[in-house]
């Protein structure tokens, strides 16, 4: 039967059922244990075909199998958070024998159901639990993938997370290492003395980034707001207000196109960490990085397929790799590039260098725009392992501190891994005359048709007045980082519900 008679099917066995007096949707049930934990008591504990009769557990999961062997004998496999159990209906220990075979015959895959019964071995040396109570806590109404064929739609399994939890168990595997990077980068964190925050996801200045905004208006105020693009701006003016060590791990939304890398709501970890720059903290990364992967694989070594199938291993070891960008970049170009960064001289000579090499950049050309394009093109395109690309122009960096020995750069770096950004991070901009300059600076790039560019942000020019100290900044991509601890090359992967565009009705 099709999805619709089978629905309709279900329900006119719920009907009947009810009008038995039974209960469809009871409220509750007790086990004793987890799939997961009752697999791992009574793992080694039985030889073949043993019952443990002076015990009783209780445990509840969804079938997703079904076989039987008469009507004495059920041979049930039950999932719950991704451990799977026998259960081993036979009529000779169940509690009222003349409900067995009733009571089985109405359980169907899909089904959420709990037993109470005796851990048992079966003669084929399975372990399993010996039902003396079975009961239905949820029935399935609608059919799904078979689990031992696995679900491999893509768009069912990121629209549907529910269905490829349930089909593919390496999926909710990809989402414990989420959640390990995400407790071991707070345990780092607090043990280095850090406080965590939350500041606000509603701005009225969309800034601390280079990204387009989400905008809503707010009817009682009525005034434009932006869902955050980066906490930054909120975390440093705690620095000015007396905190020293402050992080946040939270969503950001940025309005931008959808690819294997990028989702337009994602999730960062951000620390701003008073007296301290980016010499610093490019040796903190190193153990921030190591020390997760560490204690996630015991090893600095992890696999990672890439898009093409290529298989690498990916070492986590420190030391990372530094590239110096614009040393490195002149070294590939094989030409010195003008100076100053932000001059008509240097953006002829950034745009004839796209086009010699057959690099595309879409309007507007501009300067910052043309150099990130042969930065991604000859360095982003080297860093396989985990590299520090280090020493951006002013021009690319207008919340970063000039240089301290190299004019018209910043103290900045980002880290890259498998050819893609994972943190960015500098030595903070805290004199307020040359921070007023930058956001000029933006502003002219945004007349010329950058809309990624930063708005001018007077409150918070207004705090660097009062006092930001010398303060190191860094911020990371949790997704991206998940994607390649769970050798997931696509971002979808590893994230619950992923933005999707709507399905066409017709």
């Amino acid at each position: 039967m099709d999805q619709a008679e089978y629905y309709k099917y279900n329900l006119d066995k719920l009907s009947d059922r009810e009008a038995k007096g039974e209960k469809v949707y009871p409220h509750v049930f007790n086990p004793t244990n987890s799939i997961r934990i009752f697999n791992k008591l009574y793992h080694n504990e039985m030889n073949s075909g043993e019952t443990k009769e002076s015990v009783i557990e209780g445990i509840a999961g969804r079938v997703i199998s079904i076989r039987t062997a008469g009507k004495k004998l059920f041979f049930i496999n039950i999932q719950s958070e991704s451990a799977i159990v026998q259960v081993l209906g036979n009529v000779m220990f169940y509690g009222i024998k003349e409900n067995f075979s009733e009571d089985f015959k109405k359980i169907q895959r899909g089904d959420i159901i709990g037993i109470i019964g005796h851990p048992h071995r079966s003669l084929h040396n399975e372990l399993s639990i010996l039902p003396k109570f079975v009961e239905i806590l949820t029935p399935c109404l609608k059919s799904f993938p078979s689990v031992r064929n696995s679900l491999t739609d893509v768009e069912i399994r990121f629209r549907q997370r529910y269905l490829d939890f349930i089909c593919n168990t390496d999926s909710m595997h990809v989402f414990r290492i989420r959640s390990l990077i995400i407790q071991k980068l707070r345990t780092i964190m607090d043990h280095n003395d850090f406080i965590e925050v939350e500041t606000p996801m509603l701005n009225s200045i969309h800034g601390g980034a280079s990204a387009k905004p989400f905008e809503t208006h707010h009817n009682d105020l009525n005034i434009p707001l932006f869902m955050r693009i980066a906490p930054e701006l909120y975390l440093k003016r705690l620095i000015v207000g007396g905190f020293e060590r402050v992080y946040e791990i939270g969503k950001q939304f940025r309005n931008e196109s959808i690819d294997l890398t990028h989702n337009p709501e994602f999730t960062t970890c951000e620390f701003y960490w008073a007296y301290k720059d980016y010499l610093f903290l490019m040796e903190f990364t190193e153990f921030i990085i190591s020390r997760i992967v560490l204690e996630i694989f015991n090893s600095y070594e992890v696999p990672y397929e890439t898009t093409s199938g290529e298989k690498l291993t990916i070492s986590y070891k420190p030391p990372f790799r530094k590239i110096d960008m614009i040393t490195e970049l002149e070294e590939c170009l094989k030409e010195k590039i003008p100076t100053p960064y932000e001059s008509e001289e240097t953006r002829e000579f950034l745009d004839n260098q796209c086009i010699k090499h057959d690099i595309t950049c879409l309007p507007p050309r501009t300067n910052v725009r043309l150099l990130d394009k042969l930065v991604g093109h000859f360095l982003e395109s080297q860093c396989v392992q985990p590299t520090f690309i280090k020493n951006h122009p002013i021009i690319m960096s207008p919340l970063a501190k000039n240089h301290r020995t190299k004019p018209g750069l910043t103290e900045r770096f980002e880290l890259f891994i498998a050819n893609h950004e994972v943190c960015n991070a500098y030595t903070e901009l805290n004199d307020p005359r040359i921070q007023r300059e930058r956001f000029q600076e933006q502003i002219k790039q945004k007349n010329q048709g950058d809309t990624e560019a930063q708005p001018f942000d007077e409150d918070f020019c207004q705090a660097l007045e009062i006092g930001l100290p010398p303060t190191a900044g860094w911020g990371m991509g949790i997704d991206r980082l998940a994607m390649f601890l769970a050798n997931k090359n696509n971002i979808k992967e590893v994230i619950l519900f992923p933005t999707m565009r709507p399905i066409n009705p017709s």
